[in-house]
Formats: structure tokens, sequence, C-alpha cells
């Protein structure tokens, strides 16, 4: 019983121990009292807490994004490595736990002592524990569960860049379509005009050139139509990597100008983005777990307090493994300073502060990062917006140009050249804006990004 009391003592020790090394707070950082570019009187939910469903509307979209997060393998590597870490975090919290352990163990001894050659039957119990009085356990499990969490954040980060590639593309690969329809329709017209040139020209009315004209025309929009199934394809390609599947064809829904989108989008206050981006909430946990580390590193400098405790049978036969002398028992417990190791400790305690203060670095630069992608987005979104109107207002005025050029050449008012240079303007600025309006909604989904949406 007297060899209890030190033991009982040294347990209560160890659950009202202290924590070596600092506490968590979150750093302070510079937070702007409203996101650069961010259009005045713009009210309604916050962009970044919209679900994706309400902010890509196109159902044929929905289903793509949807087969992307159930298949798509940086996401399913992602969630695997939550598992590692959770299985991680486990494995550091027994350390916290004694450690129990059983033998059983059978042994023919012949000699002097014991003529006959017996067997001995021994069975024994050994428990084994480290008074964490220090908090270096608890510190390391605090280290490993912020890594779980920080894989949590990661998978999300993986989650929202998914959403956001894969609206991306397809909202590519329907621009792509609209320049390959006009591009088509802009063949046909032109294989027209060349057939009335030949014919006018076989008539004597007008001359060669205009017939090698008309053909520079058909030949620029057949090339375009080549480069334009080219890059149809392979951007399916790009779309079937990111769904989980190997290339092949992608489902269409809304046209590219028919996609809705908010013209004007609430972003919130920048102090949600602390909370809302995934990569800036891992770069936190990053830090968590590196000040955490900090204290299991300070911790190695103090003694260290292992108990142990056994208890046994031995006989050589089982009926009397708990009779008389044939039991025994053990209680022990030591502490263990360190005296001298080279500078080791010292170095291993300083290194783990560096690695602290790195992250705590890396978690402002994530935080600043995070409203430069914002502000970046929202004036890009804007300007898109703009460029996209004007880019419309001088297609149609060149589409008008186009067209009264060609009745004055039919009229003989002037040469087939000014009907060909008409056209390549207008080819020119209507593939222009169908990219100004890939532009516009690739800068809707950044934004949506850059705010944290997608999870």
């Amino acid at each position: 019983m007297r060899a209890r009391v030190p033991i009982a003592t040294l347990l209560l020790l160890a659950l009202s121990g202290c924590e070596v090394g600092p506490n968590y707070k979150r750093p302070a950082v510079d937070v702007p009292g409203q996101h650069r570019g961010m259009a005045p009187d713009v009210t309604g939910q916050p962009f970044g807490e919209m679900q994706w469903q309400k902010v890509f509307p196109d159902e044929a979209l929905q289903g793509l994004i949807k087969e992307a997060l159930a298949s798509n393998y940086d996401m399913r590597i992602a969630a695997a490595r939550i598992l590692e870490a959770g299985a991680s975090l486990g494995v550091t919290r027994a350390n916290q736990l004694p450690a129990l352990s059983g033998s059983f163990d059978i042994q023919n001894e012949r000699s002097a002592a014991f003529p006959g050659s017996p067997t001995f039957d021994t069975a024994s119990l050994q428990l084994s524990y480290i008074v964490d009085f220090w908090g270096q356990y608890r510190r390391a499990t605090e280290a490993a569960r912020a890594n779980l969490v920080a894989s949590e954040y990661a998978r999300r980060l993986v989650e929202t860049t998914l959403i956001a590639g894969v609206a991306a593309a397809y909202f590519q690969l329907r621009s792509l379509d609209s320049q390959l329809d006009f591009s088509k329709q802009s063949v046909v017209a032109d294989q027209e005009s060349l057939r009335i040139n030949t014919i006018n020209f076989k008539g004597g009315e007008y001359a060669l050139t205009d017939v090698y004209q008309s053909q520079l025309l058909v030949q620029q929009a057949q090339l375009e139509v080549i480069t334009v199934q080219q890059s149809i394809e392979q951007t399916e390609n790009q779309i079937s990597i990111l769904l989980g599947r190997n290339p092949g064809p992608i489902a269409r829904g809304l046209a590219l100008v028919d996609e809705p989108h908010l013209s004007e989008v609430p972003a919130g206050l920048p102090s949600a983005i602390l909370e809302r981006r995934p990569d800036v909430r891992q770069a936190e946990e990053a830090l968590v777990a590196a000040n955490a580390n900090v204290g299991v590193a300070k911790a190695a400098y103090f003694p260290q307090i292992p108990l142990t405790a056994s208890f046994g049978a031995q006989s050589t036969a089982l009926t009397s493994f708990l009779q008389g002398p044939a039991t025994f028992w053990a209680l022990g417990g030591q502490i263990a300073q360190p005296l001298y190791q080279g500078g080791r400790i010292t170095s291993q305690y300083r290194l783990a502060w560096a690695q602290r203060d790195e992250a705590e670095l890396t978690y402002k630069q994530t935080v600043q990062q995070a409203f430069a992608d914002v502000s970046n987005s929202l004036i890009g979104y804007r300007q898109a917006q703009q460029y996209r109107i004007k880019l419309q207002e001088q297609t149609h005025t060149y589409e008008e140009t186009s067209r009264l050029a060609n009745l004055r050449f039919k009229g003989g008012a002037t040469s087939f050249l000014e009907v060909l240079t008409t056209q390549q303007q207008y080819f020119t600025s209507e593939l222009q804006t169908t990219q100004a309006w890939y532009t516009e909604l690739q800068n809707y989904v950044q934004l949506y990004q850059a705010l944290g949406g997608g999870w």
C-alpha cells in the first residue's frame, strides 16, 4: 500500500501539470475597411457565402461539378490525407495514455538446481506510463490536431479550386463553341460570295482579283474552323480529367451569352476572408501546429517521469498460477533529466521557434494575398464587363459597315477589296466579343473563388 501513494501522487501531478511553450493567439493582421474595387452601395448576401449551385445555375455545368466533386482524383487524394492526419493524431494522442502489454512464456530448464527438467509456465502483465507533467505529449497532440484540421481545409481548398476550374473550363468550351458556330457561318457566307464573284468574273463583270479576294475570306474562315475545333477537343479532354474520367465529349447546356451571372457582386466585409478562405484557414492551422511544437521542443529541457508496473505468476502447473509464492508484482518510477547532449536540445528549440515564426509570416502573407486576389478579381470583373459591352458595340458597327460595303460593291461603287477589309474586321471583332464574354465569366469565377466560395 505504501508504494501506491507516490504513484497516485505522480498521476495527480500529471493531470494537473503545466504545458510549457506559448499558447496560440491569432496574429494581428492589417485588414482593410473594404475591398478595393468594390462597387459602392451593393447589398445582398455576400457572394462568397452563396452556394455554388446558385452561382452557376446552368444544369449541365452543375452536373459536371457534381461529377468532379465525386470522382476527381485530387479530391480523393485530399480525403485520403484527412484519414492519414486523423490516424496520425490517434498515434500521437496515444502517448498520453498508459501502455499495457501481456506475455506468456513456457521454458523447460535442466540444471543441478532443477533436476528432472521441469517446465515453467510464466504469465505477466506490464504497465508503463510516462507522466506528461510538462505537457510535451499534450502539445504534440495539439500540433497533430491542428494538422488534421489543416488537412480538412486543404480538402476544401481543393474543392473550391476544382469547382472554379470546372466552371472556367466549361465557359471556355462554350466560348469556343460560339467561335466555331460563327466560323462555320462565315465559311458558308464566304463560299456563297466566292460563287457569285466567280460567276460574275466569267461573265466579264468582275476582275480576277475579286475572285482571289473571295477565296481569301473562305480560307481564313476555314482555318479558323480547324483551329477552334482542335481547341474544343483539347478543352473537352481537360474537363474530362477534372471529372476523373478518360478523355471524351462533354455535355453542353446554355450558350455562353445566356449564362446567368450577377452584374454587381456583393463582396462582403474583408474580415470575412479570414474565416471563408480555405487557404487562409489552412495557413493558420499550420501556424497553430508550429506554435504547439515550440512547447514540445521546450519540454525536452525538463526531466521525464516514466512509471512502470508488472504483475505475473510462475508455476510448473497451470492450476497453481495464482497460488502461494508463484505470483509476483513490481512497481517502479524514475526521473530522467538530460544533462548534456551537445547543444541538440537548444538547437531543436531554436528550430521550433524559427519554424513557428516562418509559419506566422506565411499566414500573414496568405491573408495579404487573399485581399489582393479579391481586389484584382473585382476590378477585373467590372472592367471585363465594360470591355465586353464596348466590343459588342464595335462588332455591331463592323457588321453594318460590312453590309454596306457589300451593297456598294454590288452596285459597282467600290472594289471587292473594301468588302474583304470590312468583313475581316467584322470577323475579328466577332471573335473578340466571344472571347470577351469568356473573360467576363472567367473573372466572375475567379471572384467567387477569391472570396472563399465553393464549400
